[in-house]
């Protein structure tokens, strides 16, 4: 695992950020050095998508990256007889979860179906299982709600979304605490300020957080009656919503 080093260095101007080769070469190290929990999410979704899988349905990884929850299932749930789409814009993304793959046995990896797309054009059918960590917050405001509306019509009677995102509250004291143990975690995991600063001016217009309740509205305009909060940590927060 590289290290992320991509914002160490002063940078005038600061290009908007991407999931190109330069970060998907670092992905692992970023995410787990900013996400608080990471690990955890990916272990504990693997362990649902196990208990709420329908046979004969699919499971859709919406912005799956390089494919660690992929990867945890093949590698903890090897018995499991499983259909997963993951799909992706990037296909920097992609072509490394391809190479990780490679190094499966061949009966893993005809399970995870890779597909570079826009999520919110995926045609979406049959899923027992839905996940989206960390990419609506990607996505345009008005394309959120559509793409939560497709995930529920297209999930069959007691599938689940799993759904993570970064979020902000709407009390500014405690919006501002959030961000403050936010940074403390970053520079905890050796990020320098310059860095927590540079990253998150590259990430002004491009990731857009919401608030839990926004996020709560649009579950239950979608249809989705049963939600529950399984981990939050200041910012940074996981449903599960069953349908």
């Amino acid at each position: 695992m590289s290290r992320d080093l991509l914002y160490t260095k002063p940078q005038r101007p600061i290009p908007p950020f991407e999931f190109d080769q330069k970060v998907v070469d670092v992905f692992d190290d970023m995410i787990h050095r900013s996400v608080p929990g990471y690990a955890e999410i990916i272990s504990k979704q693997a362990q649902l998508i196990r208990h709420f899988y329908q046979p004969k349905t699919y499971i859709f990884d919406l912005g799956c990256s390089h494919g660690n929850i992929g990867l945890e299932l093949c590698k903890n749930f090897a018995q499991l007889d499983v259909k997963m789409v993951a799909a992706d814009s990037s296909i920097a993304m992609l072509m490394a979860y391809n190479q990780r793959l490679a190094a499966l046995e061949a009966h893993a990896r005809k399970r995870i179906d890779l597909i570079c797309i826009d999520v919110t054009n995926l045609h979406l059918l049959n899923a027992s299982v839905v996940v989206v960590n960390f990419t609506l917050q990607f996505l345009p405001i008005l394309k959120r709600d559509q793409l939560i509306q497709d995930i529920y019509t297209a999930l069959t009677p007691g599938g689940i979304l799993l759904l993570s995102e970064k979020v902000y509250h709407p009390s500014k004291p405690l919006d501002i605490l959030q961000k403050e143990y936010h940074h403390r975690f970053k520079r905890k995991n050796g990020y320098t300020e310059l860095e927590i600063s540079q990253k998150r001016e590259a990430l002004e217009e491009v990731l857009i957080p919401e608030t839990v309740e926004s996020h709560e509205a649009r579950l239950s305009q979608a249809g989705f009656i049963h939600l529950d909060i399984w981990l939050k940590w200041f910012s940074f927060c996981s449903w599960i919503c069953l349908k």
